[in-house]
């Protein structure tokens, strides 16, 4: 890759005579282990020492063999692996000004002054206060005869890079904290699960998530399996909530329906700050409706097992990031934090964000609760209002009447979160006084005329439903067109949502881990697209990935196979590599299995494995959950804005004869786009179906540098140190884009 002028390139920043130290610290998270890993190796990788320090602060000060310098083979098969291996603890004596000398001087000893801490906000605040007192430390340890004031001098200096580990999701200034994506995770599991025997027994369950001083869990958890009621410490309920409460839950019951969901956060409060319990929710429900009623406490288990492929990818864009920001700060520069805004990496000040945090606390104490979900960011509040829009049906006397009518349908492929899409924008959509119609088998049922209107209670449960229940096909409407149109006018729909496509890596890598010296080749699905082989090599740690969109020859092929070759020689390795369904018409799966079967005899053995329409499958993760609800909710307000601007009174018809009246949904960097279809004709490669420009392919260097291949990474896009406050888009409010 050419440098130009534009571009920023990291082979620029070298790490020589640089030593970074690595720490995990208070409650640990899924993800740690992967931003260890990325840390350690993007450290090595610029020729810098990096050394890791077990059990966080407390090992900081107690030195020794807490200390110990890190190699690239110490953090294989990290990646999948849940929880912190290097260990984490609470340490009183780094409060303690002895404790923080005594740390100073083991890291003195060792020549680090570069420190990557992975934690909450507390973790953070003490980092930063250690590197305030740094030369003060020093002095003391030159006064006491500890070092010599040469060290002193060229020791001056301490570099602090934060990362967020925290399965609550409570720190401001990041979209997402490494180990939320997997708690949510853990807690879907166990909502879907308990949802099957709430039905069979017509239970009302109670379920109480982490979130002492944050609700995130609790109500995103609410959002991805449409629970009838949540309690956030943030919003608490107004005075009265107990009847409404009830009502709601009764009312359901009589419309047939046979469970109920209440979310309860462990820190949700009232309106005077008084704590409400789980227990206290269910003797409600019990007393006042006597409904059957049952109490799960999830408790520790939201922690445990393997992190999410998010969680792999985001700690590991932000451990190569946190790496870059020691290589370009100075002594000038203050302690920061990298986080994700969009699908963007971002450094922020550390102490701004810690400060934002504190006040978010400090507004709930003092029952300033609306000004909390502000501070919270935009994020959260737009889940918030999501979930109050989808969760609680206005009466039909306070819905507006727009006389408009409204028809949702899948094409394409079915995908994961198309049902949360449609019960998103259908419950939206009557929201807004709209009249929904669902269409089934894509434009296939439309211009068959498979159109039928659907109610608020229809798509009840959908949200957690695999496939779509619309049916969808790739039928395109070009052929049909004529017929479409007169079921338009027939049905007088005035506005189209359309949800669709252009018209598991994991496991295999886990049986690999139990065995020595085996590569495993896996076909991933996408078209033309290598999203899924680029991103799932990057949760997996693949070594290869081979794309459409990066073409290759036998040259590389040969190169990959002597590279991992090479590996395997000197250490205990497991190999894995992806391959895009269509990468190339020749280089097929079955091809560069007997190469890599054949070259590497002797040194490892193959395997073989094609994904196929599994990838398709199953029960939608939180994330496509909560993404396709907000998502759908809105470009459902969208069509409501653009049917009211389009309306004319006068002959009483709907006029969408401007380039915005048909727009795409997605996201842009940092933030939610509507984009004219009309724009996308130039952005689009029509015949393999995919976009000119892909802002993934800008990770897949990362996945290279992490499997130890000489690559270039362009990094004009960091650097930059933001303000929390400032530089925040209108439209962030999207969840964290892989």
């Amino acid at each position: 890759m050419a440098q130009t002028d534009n571009k920023r390139f990291f082979e620029n920043l070298s790490g020589a005579g640089k030593a970074i130290a690595v720490l995990t610290s208070g409650g640990d998270a899924q993800g740690m282990n992967a931003a260890v890993r990325a840390v350690v190796r993007m450290g090595i990788y610029v020729g810098a020492k990096v050394y890791f320090v077990h059990e966080g602060y407390q090992g900081m000060v107690d030195g020794g063999d807490n200390i110990k310098e890190a190699t690239w083979e110490s953090v294989s098969s990290m990646l999948q692996m849940g929880g912190t291996v290097i260990g984490s603890a609470r340490c009183k004596d780094f409060r303690m000004h002895e404790g923080r000398l005594k740390a100073a001087h083991n890291l003195v000893q060792r020549g680090i002054t570069n420190l990557c801490v992975i934690g909450g906000d507390g973790s953070l605040t003490g980092a930063n206060l250690f590197r305030e007192e740094w030369s003060g430390l020093l002095a003391e340890l030159v006064q006491q005869g500890l070092i010599d004031e040469e060290a002193s001098q060229k020791y001056s200096a301490l570099h602090i890079v934060g990362m967020v580990g925290s399965i609550d999701n409570d720190f401001c200034g990041t979209d997402m904290t490494i180990g939320t994506d997997s708690a949510l995770h853990r807690i879907i599991e166990v909502v879907d699960a308990i949802m099957t025997t709430a039905q069979s027994h017509q239970r009302t369950f109670v379920l109480e998530v982490m979130g002492r001083h944050c609700g995130y869990l609790a109500l995103v958890s609410a959002l991805a399996c449409g629970a009838d009621w949540v309690l956030i410490p943030e919003m608490p309920p107004e005075d009265g909530w107990e009847e409404k409460m009830c009502q709601k839950l009764s009312a359901k019951r009589a419309g047939m329906k046979r469970l109920n969901i209440i979310i309860v956060a462990e820190g949700a409060i009232d309106r005077n700050n008084k704590p409400i319990t789980s227990e206290h929710v269910k003797n409600l429900v019990v007393q006042r409706l006597g409904f059957d009623t049952r109490v799960t406490i999830l408790g520790h288990v939201q922690r445990g097992g393997t992190p999410s492929a998010f969680d792999r990818i985001l700690a590991s864009r932000m451990g190569v990031e946190a790496v870059l920001a020691l290589l370009e700060t100075t002594a000038n520069t203050p302690a920061c934090v990298v986080s994700l805004c969009g699908n963007q990496s971002v450094r922020l000040p550390l102490m701004e964000c810690v400060q934002m945090t504190q006040q978010v606390q400090k507004a709930m104490d003092e029952k300033r609760f609306e000004e909390a979900v502000q501070l919270r960011g935009r994020s959260f509040e737009n889940n918030l209002k999501t979930y109050k829009l989808l969760a609680h049906r206005k009466p039909e006397s306070e819905l507006p009447q727009s006389n408009f009518n409204v028809a949702v349908l899948n094409v394409g492929a079915p995908a994961a979160g198309m049902n949360a899409a449609v019960r998103s924008a259908v419950r939206v959509g009557i929201s807004e006084g709209h009249k929904m119609f669902a269409v089934s088998d894509g434009f296939e049922g439309f211009y068959k005329g498979q159109i039928k209107e659907i109610k608020w209670a229809d798509v009840g449960g959908w949200t957690g439903q695999g496939g779509s229940l619309l049916g969808t096909k790739r039928t395109l409407p070009a052929k049909h067109i004529d017929k479409i149109a007169e079921q338009m006018r027939k049905y007088n729909i005035n506005a189209l949502l359309v949800i669709g496509g252009f018209e598991t890596c994991d496991r295999i890598k886990q049986s690999a881990s139990g065995t020595k010296h085996r590569v495993f080749i896996i076909e991933t699905m996408g078209g033309y697209c290598g999203y899924l082989a680029s991103v799932g090599g990057l949760a997996a740690g693949a070594d290869a990935a081979y794309i459409f969109e990066e073409p290759f020859d036998i040259r590389d092929l040969q190169s990959n196979v002597e590279h991992l070759t090479e590996k395997m020689k000197t250490s205990i390795q497991r190999g894995l590599v992806l391959r895009n369904e269509n990468s190339n018409e020749n280089y097929t799966t079955d091809f560069i299995y007997q190469l890599y079967s054949e070259e590497g005899k002797g040194v490892f053995d193959c395997r073989k494995n094609v994904l196929g329409h599994m990838q398709q499958g199953g029960a939608p993760s939180p994330f496509d959950r909560n993404f396709g609800t907000k998502i759908a909710a809105k470009a459902m307000q969208w069509i409501s804005k653009k049917l009211n601007e389009s309306y004319r009174k006068g002959v009483g018809r709907v006029f969408a004869n401007t380039e915005d009246s048909a727009c795409l949904l997605g996201m842009r960097r940092r933030a939610l786009v509507f984009q004219p279809v009309v724009q996308l004709r130039d952005e689009t490669d029509f015949v393999h179906r995919i976009p000119k420009e892909q802002w993934w392919l800008k990770l897949r260097p990362l996945m290279k540098i992490l499997a130890k291949y000489k690559t270039s990474y362009d990094i004009s896009d960091s650097g930059q140190l933001e303000h929390v406050v400032l530089n925040r888009p209108k439209q962030s409010e999207a969840m964290a884009a892989i």
